[in-house]
């Protein structure tokens, strides 16, 4: 599936679009609706018996190599690439790309 790349600049409205608040007024009905977001880190295949061989402390490789930029699903469909953070005590995920899908 072709997707084409923009930056997060891209996605913000000009006030000729949306009036002077920058906020679709259309788009108000759906804030409040909820999406699964996933960060995915990498994928792996492995047989049934394999992964019943695996115990605490097992390592499973990954497809993705250290420093590549992980996955970010909404709703199981590819919206961006990003990185891994910290804040404070807690992971978190910076958007570094969006991604533009042939939908419209």
């Amino acid at each position: 599936m072709p997707s084409d790349n923009f930056s997060l600049n891209d996605l913000n409205p000009g006030e000729d679009d949306y009036g002077s608040s920058g906020v679709a007024k259309d788009l108000e009905a759906v804030y409040d609706i909820p999406v699964q977001i996933s960060a995915v880190l990498g994928k792996s295949t492995m047989q049934v018996a394999q992964l019943l061989k695996l115990g605490r402390g097992a390592v499973v490789e990954l497809d993705r190599k250290v420093g590549e930029a992980i996955d970010i699903y909404v709703n199981n469909r590819l919206v961006a690439r990003g990185e891994v953070v910290v804040v404070e005590d807690r992971l978190g995920v910076t958007m570094t790309e969006i991604i533009k899908s042939d939908r419209g």
